[in-house]
Formats: C-alpha cells, structure tokens, sequence
C-alpha cells in the first residue's frame, strides 16, 4: 500500500516475525494432528477390545482436539474470518479497528495523561535533583556549554544577516519612537545636578580651555584683532587683541581655581532650569522629541543600528567557538554553581520540581485532546489488512502458544473428566 499520513507500514522486521509466526502455527497444527491421529487409533483399539487404558487416553485426545479447534478459531476470529465464513463476531481487529484506535486514545488519555498520574510521576523521579547531581558531576557543565555552543552557532549560521538586521533596526526604531526621552533626561540631569555630579565635567571644561587660550595665544589676539574695524590703526588693533586676551585667559583662571566662581554657578542654574524645562515645560518637551524623531529617521542612525546586529553577531560567533572565552567560562562555572547548589538545596529542587510539574500539567490539559485524537485518527488511517498483518506478525507467535495449551490442557481436562467420571 503507499504509505501516507498515518499509514501503518509491513517492514522487512514484520516479516521475519511473520516467519516465526508461520513456524508457531506449524506446531501448533502439529498438537492438532497428534490428538486427532490418537484419537482414532484409541478409538480403534476400543473397538478391536483393548482394556480400559485405551479409553482414558480416548477422552484425553478427544478433549486436547476440542481444546485445540476451541483456541484455534479464538486466535483466527482475532485477524479474519475462519474458514472464510461469515461468523458473527470474527475478524475482530479488522472490523473493529477504529474503534479499538477510540478506546487505545481514552485508555491513554485516563490514565497515562491525566494530570495526577503525570505530578506524581515526575514528584517520584525527583527530576530538579538528578538534573543538579548531573550539572554538578566533572565534564557535565562542559558537555551542555560545549553543545550550546554550537547550536548557537549553527542558528547565527542560519540566519540570514539581512533578515535580522531589519528586525533589529525596526524593533529598536519603533522602540526608541515609542519611548518619551525629555522627561526621563530631565529627571536624570535634575538629580546629576544636585548630587553635583556635572562639577567634575566643569572642572575639565575649564581646564581645557585654560590650558586651550595658553597655547593658542597669538591665534585668539590675531582673530580678535581682525574683527576690529578697518579705520583703527593696527597697533590698536593689536593692542584691544592683547587686552581681550588676557581678559579672557584671566576669567577663564578664575574660572578653574574658584569653585565658588559666578560662572560656575550660572552653570549650575542653567542646568537646573534645562532639567525642569525637560521635565515640565510642553514646548521644550516637544522640541526635544521632534529632534528624537529626526535623530532616527537619519539614513546614517538607521545603518548605525542596522550594523550593530554584524558587529555583535561576529563577536558571539567567536565567543561561541572559543572554550576560553569569557562566554563560554561564565555559562560553565554558572552551569557548575547552579548544580552544585541545586543538588544540595531542597527548597530549589522543590522549585525546580513543581516549575517541571506545572509545565506538564499545562501540556496535559492542554493538549490531552489532540494527543488522544492523534492515537484515534492514527489507527483509523490504518489499512484494516495491514494493520492485521503487522499486528499478527508482532503477536502472533505468542498466540500461538494459546493454541498448544489450549490442546495440552484440553487433554488433561478431558482425561480428569473421564477418570472422574469413571470412578463415581
């Protein structure tokens, strides 16, 4: 038959099996035959006057041949008719295929997949602390670390840079569009300035531009003595360059040695009425937002993001393939810790446990439907000839034996019964 969906299929092993099968039969024909060949020489030696021993082993053949046909149409109606007749009741697995694929689905649904059987089963097997006994044996943190490691690189080497970058780029774009930033940067500069932490950024500031005007002394007097107006001698010009300067370079110094300096604190104020600004003020607010807006749109920020996904995705890839890497090292002493500590905490195998028995309560409860009725359309998908064959090839040596006790023990029931019937 094609072999579809669901379809059961006759293998090679099936027919060895039926060979044995075949062998079985012969033998158990072969008790068949020997009663029925005792049974008529018996019977012939009680007509030519043998003694009485010929009648006890008359009874005894007679019932090992009904015991013998009893079992053997038994274990023929199992698989077709008998004889080819149309016997009620017979050809059962056949005829009665669907519905045994019915009662096999509700048989394992009540008691293979029902929610108590499942709890208790997992709460016996104690899966948190064999899964910590495990974690923690030399060699087991390392195994899983190692094949983590490579299905990680096997699912990178599968995806397609491209694809992931566009994920990347939209779920960061629509992200970062969706979150406000100007209240969230105005709390945080609010609590920068008054804990004081811009000072150490001021101080710098001063000091560069200190150490900025020192350097670049003659460019600061040539560019302000340019700017002056063209009927003014140079020399003047020279000279209000040289006064501006040192003017500058003084506030600037007094900038940098007084903490206490005016600028200083005009920092400070701007900083905290920015800060409000940011938190409280609908115009500054939108401004802000509008300036985020753009920032994200740009070409170069979206390629920006875009990119990070190669940057990152080479970085992993060599961590992954490196066993000693920082990566590999900290999944391995976290694997290693957290199964030393799982084997030897039962709190955390209690937890473990009762995470493992939720889950499959949910998958139980869940799907108990679908896997039953999986068990149910499975067989009804069956071929009712095949399905027979398979299941006799797999089965039916043992019923076989059916057979041969069925004539044993017929013999000795029918020799107690004429023995008995005898002596009373």
């Amino acid at each position: 038959m094609p072999a579809g969906a669901g379809a059961v299929r006759y293998t090679a092993s099936d027919e060895v099996k039926r060979r044995g099968v075949r062998r079985m039969k012969a033998i158990a024909t072969g008790f068949l035959v020997i009663a029925t060949v005792i049974y008529v020489l018996t019977t012939w030696a009680l007509r030519s006057g043998a003694g009485s021993w010929a009648g006890y082993v008359q009874a005894a053949s007679e019932a090992g041949m009904v015991g013998a046909l009893a079992d053997w149409f038994a274990v023929t109606a199992l698989f077709k008719r008998p004889l080819g007749l149309p016997i009620p009741h017979t050809a059962i697995i056949p005829t009665k295929k669907d519905a045994f694929g019915v009662s096999l689905g509700t048989f394992v649904g009540e008691n293979f997949l029902s929610i108590e059987v499942v709890r208790t089963r997992l709460r016996a097997l104690g899966v948190g602390r064999r899964l910590g006994q495990w974690l923690s044996a030399p060699g087991s943190a390392e195994k899983v670390t190692r094949e983590a490691s490579a299905a990680l690189r096997g699912a990178l080497t599968v995806l397609r840079d491209e694809d992931v970058q566009a994920v990347v780029g939209e779920a960061v774009t629509r992200r970062a569009a969706a979150q406000p930033v100007a209240q969230p940067l105005g709390r945080m500069l609010s609590r920068v300035v008054e804990e004081g932490g811009h000072r150490g950024v001021v101080d710098l500031c001063a000091v560069r531009l200190h150490d900025w005007l020192v350097v670049h002394r003659e460019q600061v007097i040539r560019t302000i003595s340019e700017e002056a107006p063209g009927w003014t001698p140079k020399f003047i010009d020279n000279q209000i360059g040289v006064r501006v300067y040192r003017e500058l370079l003084r506030f600037a110094t007094e900038v940098r040695d007084d903490p206490g300096h005016a600028a200083r604190g005009a920092i400070d104020s701007f900083l905290s009425d920015f800060a409000w600004e940011l938190r409280e003020d609908p115009e500054t607010i939108g401004r802000i937002e509008r300036a985020k807006a753009d920032l994200l749109s740009r070409p170069e920020v979206q390629d920006l993001i875009a990119s990070a996904w190669s940057a990152v995705r080479g970085m992993v890839m060599e961590a992954a393939e490196d066993e000693n890497s920082q990566l590999r090292v900290r999944i391995r002493d976290g694997l290693r810790s957290f199964g030393t500590r799982l084997a030897e905490d039962p709190r955390m195998q209690a937890k473990v446990d009762g995470w493992l028995e939720d889950a499959a309560e949910y998958v139980v409860d869940t799907y108990r439907g679908e896997i039953t009725s999986l068990i149910s359309e499975t067989v009804a998908g069956w071929d009712a000839t095949e399905a027979s064959r398979k299941i006799e090839a797999n089965v039916g040596r043992d019923l076989q034996f059916i057979r041969i006790n069925g004539t044993v023990v017929g013999a000795v029931a029918g020799l107690l019964i004429h023995t008995i019937s005898t002596l009373v």
